[in-house]
This record gives C-alpha cells, sequence and structure tokens, in this order.
C-alpha cells in the first residue's frame, strides 16, 4: 500500500529526530544512516520522540528517560511514606501502585522507552508496573542496597545472587542493563573487588540475565579507569549530569566515553529538585514557573553531544507530557532562556541540601 502523505511527513520528521540526536545526543557509538533506522526494534517508538543510540550497545533509547526515584510522591499520594525517606513508601498502597502504573503508562505513551531502577524498592515497583508489557521498556538495574558497597556482596557470586533476587522480586526473566551501584567515590574499592563486579557483569551477560552492563559511580578519575581497564565489560554508566554541568575543554571524562563507545545516563539533572521553586504539588503556586525551569534544564543537557540521556524522576503524568514537550522545544536557548536558566541553577547550587553538595563538583566534566 502507498505511504499516506502523513506517513511520509512523519517518517521525514522521525529520520531529522534521529539525525539530531545522533550528533546531538548519543554518547559514544553515532548513527551511521538516521534512515536505515528499523523504527520496529526501537521499544515504545513514537515519531514524536527523538532516539539516540545507547553507546555500543546498540540500544536506541529516548532522548530524555524515566528515572526511578519518586522523592515528592507524597504530594500525589498522601501519607505514603511510613518512615523519614521516600524509600519507606508503602509499595502494597495501590494509589502509589497506581501512580506508578499511571506514570510509566504515560511515558510509553509519549515514547519514553527506559526506565532506571537502582534500589530494592524500585525493582519491585516498576516490576509491578511493568508487568504484562515488560517489552515496552528497556529496564535498568540496580539493588544498591546489596551490592558491592557493602563488604558482603563484593564477590561474584554474592552479586550474581543479588542479580537474582531482583529477578524474582520483580517477575523478570532478564534486565536489559545491569549497572552496579559502587561507592560514589569509587576508587575506595579494591582493585580485587572491582575485578569481581566485571566478573559478575561478565558472567550475567553470559547466562543472559543482562543485555548489557555498567555501573554507577560520581568518581570522575575512577571512572575513567574502570572504562579503560575493562572496554569488554563498561557498555554504559549512570553518573551526576545537571543542569549547570558542562563539559570541560581539555581534559574531560567525556573524551573516554566517546573514545570508547559508553552510553551515559544523567542522574540528578534538577539537582535533587533543588532547582525548583514550589514543592511539585500540582496546585503549587511556583507549578508553572517549575515547569518551564524543568524544560530549560531538558533542553540545555540534551543539547550536549556528551551524554545518552537524562533519568529524572517523575511523579505524575503531567511531569511525563513536561519533559515530553522539551524535546520538541529548540535545543539552542535563546538569551532570555539563558539567563532564566542560569540564575536558576545559581539558586539550585545554593540551596543544595547537605547531603548533595558535592553536585557542585559536577559543574565542570
Amino acid at each position: 500500500m502507498p505511504d499516506s502523505k502523513q506517513d511520509k511527513i512523519a517518517r521525514r520528521d522521525f529520520i531529522k529526530r534521529v539525525a539530531v540526536g545522533a550528533v546531538a545526543g548519543a554518547a559514544g557509538a553515532r548513527l551511521g544512516a538516521a534512515a536505515a533506522v528499523d523504527t520496529a526494534k526501537i521499544r515504545s517508538y513514537n515519531p514524536n520522540m527523538e532516539y539516540r543510540a545507547l553507546g555500543k550497545t546498540g540500544l536506541m533509547v529516548s532522548a530524555v528517560c524515566l528515572g526511578g526515584h519518586w522523592k515528592r510522591v507524597d504530594k500525589m499520594v498522601p501519607d505514603i511514606f511510613k518512615g523519614k525517606g521516600w524509600l519507606s513508601a508503602d509499595l502494597d498502597d495501590e494509589g502509589f501502585r497506581k501512580n506508578r502504573r499511571d506514570v510509566v503508562s504515560r511515558c510509553i505513551e509519549v515514547g519514553i522507552n527506559y526506565v532506571d531502577a537502582c534500589t530494592v524498592a524500585e525493582i519491585t515497583a516498576y516490576g509491578d508496573a511493568l508487568k504484562g508489557r515488560r517489552e515496552a521498556m528497556y529496564f535498568g538495574f540496580s539493588m544498591c542496597q546489596e551490592e558491592i558497597r557493602r563488604e558482603q556482596y563484593r564477590t561474584a557470586e554474592a552479586l550474581l545472587g543479588s542479580l537474582e533476587k531482583g529477578l524474582r522480586n520483580a517477575n523478570l526473566d532478564y534486565v536489559d542493563l545491569w549497572r552496579i551501584t559502587m561507592y560514589e567515590q569509587s576508587s575506595r574499592h579494591t582493585e580485587a573487588e572491582v575485578e569481581q563486579m566485571m566478573k559478575a557483569l561478565r558472567t550475567a551477560r553470559e547466562q543472559g540475565k543482562a543485555r548489557f552492563t555498567g555501573f554507577s559511580s560520581h568518581d570522575r578519575p575512577h571512572i575513567k579507569w574502570l572504562i579503560e581497564t575493562y572496554p569488554d565489560v563498561v557498555q554504559v554508566i549512570c553518573t551526576p549530569f545537571t543542569a549547570k554541568t558542562k563539559e570541560r575543554p581539555t581534559d574531560s571524562l567525556f573524551d573516554t566515553t566517546r573514545k570508547h563507545g559508553v552510553g551515559i545516563f544523567g542522574i540528578k539533572p534538577f539537582g535533587g529538585n533543588s532547582l525548583f521553586t514550589g514543592d511539585s504539588a500540582p496546585d503549587s503556586p511556583q507549578a508553572e514557573e517549575d515547569d518551564e525551569i524543568a524544560r530549560l534544564a531538558i533542553r540545555h543537557i540534551i543539547g550536549m553531544d556528551c551524554i545518552t540521556a537524562p533519568i529524572p524522576g517523575l511523579i505524575n503524568t503531567h511531569q511525563v507530557d513536561n519533559v515530553a514537550r522539551a524535546v520538541h522545544e529548540p535545543r539552542q536557548l535563546n538569551e532570555e532562556e539563558k539567563s532564566k536558566l542560569a540564575r536558576a541553577s545559581e539558586e539550585m547550587f545554593a540551596k543544595l541540601p547537605p547531603h548533595y553538595e558535592w553536585l557542585k563538583d559536577w559543574e565542570w566534566v
């Protein structure tokens, strides 16, 4: 059947977006010919979303993805936190489960096709949210409480046992990305511990339990060493990348990620919500202003050629729509927008809580 005019427009628009993504967003491996991309192989493909090569994995992920955290979800599901922190959410609460299913559903609808789950609770919650539609999203996996940060999980055998436990908890047969959460200053790990971690990652790939592998770290010199020492294992990294992050003109970590075709998911794009003036409640007086700042931050980040995708945590479908909208807007901020984002970013740094002060070290990378 001949293509309709709308089909041709949609295809032309997609090719344009993928070409932009190949130049402006993919860390490491680039697309050789945009027209050669088989959109049928892109999970939850939507012609209105931009997709980028996740380094040398061959996966095409959306230009903005879903982070696993739900830090302000109590604004949507009151009294959901049973302790002091957001990880104390009652995973069995139907309001919470509906919230996560709704967010994941909207992500799928707008073409966001990767979710990053990095805690025991997140793995359980997103496994539940994806029940019956596992192939709609790529699943990033880390059991940070039961991985190499803890002494009893510093052998390949223990790490593989943790992976098996997480797969059972989430009713998964495999994960698309196992990215082990190391110490934030990962050079604290001994070389022997690192070798055990890499052995576990290799074994998981060989067993078909993880399609691709990597790690999370905030230690730039050590990240560089890990990539160069284990190029066959390190395919993707998770590392900080805020609205204020810029690439160093020389001796940048991104020189190494590009050279080795490593995909990068950027955590904390909004500085742990310090970028915003409101509390993320739908009826917040600052909601419209915060929506705009969020889009400016996403546009700034995805307009750089050193990162694959930011992974903000999102607490409702409106926030999903807002970050997806940013993908449609111009990459280049005008002077007024640059000034607005610069002011908000300075304020973000000024009001970081003590446990996030380290983000200031991620201005120049």
